[in-house]
């Protein structure tokens, strides 16, 4: 499966690892860790988690 580690969607969101951590949680999404691999569509879904946040 290709995507991104929590870790790396943080630094591209700027925002801290356990804050993504806490918006998988919210989305079904499982992540454990910041070493937790997310599909793109994971990705997606946390990316517009975000931008309908603001």
């Amino acid at each position: 499966m290709k995507g991104l580690r929590v870790l790396e969607l943080s630094e591209a969101l700027n925002v801290d690892s356990s804050d993504i951590l806490a918006v998988c949680a919210i989305l079904k999404i499982k992540a454990t860790s910041r070493l937790s691999m997310l599909s793109f569509e994971e990705c997606k879904n946390v990316t517009d988690f975000y931008e309908n946040k603001n």
